[in-house]
């Protein structure tokens, strides 16, 4: 399989995904004078998630002063939470005002990308040939992996059929019936969507979600119009928005916190849901911030109209067009919405990727959690830096957590470059302290703490994903990338 790049050619770095923080990674390289790199990108357009992701109602939960880019704030916010497709506009503005297209392979999907040990390069194969490259940036993301749980008789149904994240957006939803399966983010902002147009809805709730006002507002044309005029406004909304997740983080570390903000939240409730067998269903036996806080204010409204009838049991059978609750509960349908979220307790990359000891890192990880280095480095798989990998999640905005290990991953890649390095692999014994430390103070926050089981614990009951400290501090150990925590080889003269 030959290459479409010079045959031979030989990358300073390639960028796996043109989302969030492959758009980052190219501005922030071209910034610093580093420009021997490509961006692999399997769609037609950048975007990632916000590419994916069209569902009716799809929108940020983060106010969209945070999301967006340090470096390319916006004035065409329409709402204080940012809708998919502004948040898509927003990404394809930014790439093009950074002129990044030159730079993107569209339509090219990696299919493995291989640690050669004898050359010290990374050998890729994707589905437009073969590139090497000294270095690798997978900024791939952790939510591209759309699931569908295995459920008894899913090959009998003969309806119409598709995940949250594959929208199908031909298919007419008036006068059907429609099951949906799932409550997490996805689910609450589509089920208010759907409801006008269903003839019965029927959803399917493992859990009772923690769902919480959404304080969102119409910008309107005089804010954009000032906001664009004064950039001023917009930073001190930036750094107040910081300001109030910090605070939320401080509540997810210390949940004795949020007794108050249980009980504040269970007397909302209360004033949404007037059926008392409803409001018994819909309240959430574990504390807040446990799983991922979801903020809504037409959730409950569309639960409670007269087409809808929330079922809290998971959903265990399907016969023909029947759907079987665990509690035995039938109702026929003509379509199956899930609403169960994406892959996330492995990055989906690792099935790719094989390290330097020859091991596909999705086959290690399948009886131990995937553990790296702050997110970013994996034992074993030198000169390769993950975007949003293990243990990096706070309650922020995902592209101020990707700006921040960008920071840290180009400070590695002009290490590489200007010191002759040939080989940089974290340190074993750094990579197992480092995680040590991250499980043992993981135990007293919410995530582990709070009475439920998140998608941040894996099969193992093992925290993969959440980070115990404060943003700050994840913030301070990502400034550099400290050469003493890696085994450096460096080119003989």
């Amino acid at each position: 399989m030959t290459s479409k790049t010079e045959v031979g050619h030989i990358y300073d770095t390639l960028i796996i995904g043109a989302g969030i923080s492959g758009i980052a990674a190219a501005i922030k390289l071209n910034k610093v004078g580093y420009h021997n790199f490509k961006i692999i990108e399997k769609a037609s357009r950048v975007g990632g998630t916000w590419r994916e992701n069209t569902y009716p109602g799809c929108g940020c939960d983060v106010p969209s002063a945070l999301y967006s880019y340090s470096f390319a704030p916006s004035a065409k916010w329409s709402h204080l939470f940012a809708k998919q497709p502004e948040i898509l506009s927003y990404l394809e503005d930014v790439t093009n005002q950074f002129n990044l297209k030159p730079l993107i392979e569209f339509n090219n999907e990696l299919l493995k990308a291989v640690w050669d040990d004898q050359r010290h390069l990374w050998v890729m194969d994707t589905t437009s040939g073969q590139y090497l490259s000294r270095t690798v940036v997978f900024a791939t993301g952790p939510i591209t992996e759309a699931q569908v749980p295995h459920i008894d008789g899913l090959d009998t149904f003969k309806g119409e059929m598709f995940h949250s994240a594959r929208w199908n957006h031909d298919y007419d939803l008036t006068g059907k019936r429609i099951a949906v399966i799932g409550t997490g983010a996805s689910a609450i902002q589509f089920v208010p969507r759907i409801q006008p147009l269903a003839k019965e809805l029927y959803v399917f709730q493992r859990t009772a979600p923690w769902v919480l006002p959404k304080p969102d507002m119409n910008l309107g044309e005089v804010s954009k119009a000032v906001m664009k005029k004064v950039p001023a406004i917009q930073k001190t909304w930036r750094k107040s928005v910081a300001t109030s997740l910090n605070v939320i983080n401080f509540g997810l570390r210390n949940p004795s916190v949020l007794k108050p903000v249980n009980a504040l939240g269970k007397q909302l409730l209360k004033l949404q849901v007037k059926d008392a067998e409803l409001l018994k269903n819909v309240t959430p036996n574990f504390l807040v911030g446990c799983k991922r806080i979801l903020f809504a204010n037409d959730y409950y409204p569309a639960l409670q109209a007269k087409n809808t009838q929330l079922i809290p049991h998971g959903l265990v059978k399907i016969e023909n067009n029947t759907v079987i609750a665990s509690n035995g509960e039938r109702h026929e349908v003509d379509v199956i919405i899930w609403g169960t979220g994406f892959e996330v307790s492995h990055p989906p990359i690792g099935k790719k990727v094989t390290n330097a000891n020859g091991d596909v890192l999705a086959e290690l990880w399948k009886d131990t959690s995937p553990q790296a280095y702050l997110g970013t480095s994996i034992e074993n798989t030198p000169n390769a830096f993950l975007v949003l990998g293990p243990n990096v999640l706070v309650y922020d905005s995902f592209i101020g957590l990707a700006e921040a290990q960008l920071d840290f991953i180009i400070d590695g890649l002009m290490k590489i470059k200007s010191q002759g390095i040939t080989k940089l692999s974290v340190k074993p014994e750094i990579i197992k302290k480092h995680n040590d430390l991250v499980q043992k103070h993981i135990k007293t926050t919410v995530f582990n703490s709070g009475g439920c089981k998140s998608y941040y614990l894996d099969q193992n009951g093992r925290n993969f994903a959440a980070w115990p400290w404060s943003l700050k501090k994840l913030k301070q150990r990502l400034t550099a990338l400290n050469l003493d925590d890696y085994q450096v080889n460096r080119a003989s003269h």
